[in-house]
């Protein structure tokens, strides 16, 4: 991959992995769009870079993102996230983690899923052609009306942008730089 890819990855080498490799890339695995949508909200206020570094740990704190499990966190569980120095020590996002793993229960209870919420109507990614990071948004229509059915859903830490960051790292949207090579290799895995 050449120093032509998107200008955010700078040139730490596990961003540059998290660019090369995963960022953009269709995902329709229930789990790993769940730790997708937990890690965007824990990222809140913060850097991605701060959440791939803390990543690893994030995975055993959070018993590798089974909503099975983590929904049954309770007092002592909570206690010993927030006193996990190897992940973001925040009292409201763990605790919306844990009510978010409850209301994907919820959902899946009904019949329905995150994949399913995250793609509907679509079996490919929207290409966008951007040039440079200054056109990419920070929300669309679409992440506003996905917050929306989250939220609706008992979700927390799903605002719109968060949303949005989501449906870029799980390749519901194509927002590589035209100029980077993973622009076209992603639209190739999605069919688009």
């Amino acid at each position: 991959m050449t120093d032509q890819r998107c200008d955010w990855c700078g040139v730490d080498p596990l961003y540059v992995a998290y660019h090369d490799e995963e960022w953009g890339v269709p995902c329709h695995d229930e789990r790993a769009l769940f730790e997708l949508l937990i890690l965007e909200g824990m990222q809140a206020g913060l850097s991605w870079l701060t959440i791939l570094r803390k990543r690893a740990e994030f995975r055993l704190a959070f018993k590798g993102f089974v909503p099975e499990v983590i929904a049954r966190f309770g007092r002592r569980e909570q206690d010993r996230l927030l006193a996990n120095a190897g992940i973001v020590r925040n009292r409201a996002k763990i605790t919306a983690a844990i009510g978010n793993a409850r209301a994907l229960l919820a959902v899946h209870d009904r019949g329905e899923s995150l994949a399913g919420w995250l793609w509907e109507g679509t079996d490919r990614p929207t290409r966008h052609r951007f040039r440079s990071l200054a056109e990419v948004p920070a929300q669309t229509p679409a992440s506003k009306d996905l917050s929306k059915r989250l939220h609706a859903a008992g979700f927390r830490f799903v605002g719109p942008t968060i949303c949005y960051a989501w449906m870029q790292a799980s390749g519901r949207v194509n927002d590589h730089l035209l100029h980077c090579p993973r622009h076209d290799a992603c639209a190739q895995l999605g069919g688009g």
